[in-house]
């Protein structure tokens, strides 16, 4: 078992362009996205998965520099992205993250981690009512094969998780309702807000060579609540929403 986390970015966001890139404390958001996974005891290393597009050439030669593990492969169909790169690596089980989430908690990648072996699942993820920019999933070598070889949605090939988590899937699936009533905190990077938010954030908490979790950033927001009003109000995974709409029109409902 080579447990890999598996990082998609990409450089064409439609609300932020060049997001995964932009400075935060200094450092890219994808640096601080590869160092906080850095900080997870469960993982073997971390692999970025970006598109062959040359407008994703940035990330690449990012990866190069920083001699972080880089694949690239198909920009929409990322599902099978994650397949190719799993394949390569030799990644089983796979712990899917997105590059637009910076303030990543190592220690809930663990508990997340430690969840899936513990169960015997398929497919492990964080779920309830969690911060937006947290997003963790474990998932099989397996269960991964059978969503690539199955699923037939462009959502559930863009978004790789869906197909695995649908019911009739065959798949063992569990989750981790870690916090209760923080589903409209908002630490991911998708609009500008987003990145001022951020930089908010980690001006106060970061510090060189340490890492800060999830309960740092709440008790900041218990100090200082006005910083919830940047960019609350977001419509929380707009993209994935977007696809099943897109999906929808396509078909006629």
């Amino acid at each position: 078992m080579r447990t890999l986390a598996i990082v998609q970015a990409r450089m064409g966001s439609k609300r932020l362009p060049g997001k995964v890139l932009m400075q935060i404390s200094g450092k890219p958001a994808l640096w601080h996205v590869v160092n906080r996974l850095g900080q997870a005891k469960t993982l073997k290393g971390a692999v970025v998965v970006t598109s062959i597009k040359e407008t994703d050439d940035p990330i690449a030669r990012f990866c190069r520099e920083h001699s972080i593990p880089c694949f690239r492969g198909s920009e929409e169909n990322v599902l099978e992205r994650y397949f190719r790169a799993a394949q390569v690596f030799d990644a089983d089980p796979v712990v899917r993250i997105t590059a637009d989430c910076p303030a990543i908690d190592p220690a809930i990648v663990d508990e997340v981690v430690s969840g899936y072996a513990k169960g015997g699942y398929d497919v492990f993820g964080l779920s309830g009512e969690f911060p937006d920019g947290l997003d963790c999933t474990v998932f099989s070598f397996k269960a991964l094969k059978k969503a690539h070889e199955s699923a037939k949605l462009r959502s559930e090939r863009e978004h790789v998780v869906p197909y695995m988590e649908k019911e009739g899937s065959g798949l063992a699936v569990g989750r981790l309702e870690r916090f209760k009533g923080l589903g409209h905190h908002r630490w991911t990077l998708d609009e500008e807000r987003d990145l001022i938010f951020l930089r908010e954030v980690f001006g106060r908490l970061y510090v060189p060579g340490k890492v800060f979790h999830a309960a740092d950033v709440l008790a900041l927001l218990e100090r200082e609540p006005e910083l919830l009003k940047i960019n609350g109000g977001i419509q929380r995974n707009e993209g994935y929403v977007r696809s099943l709409l897109e999906e929808r029109k396509a078909s006629g409902d």
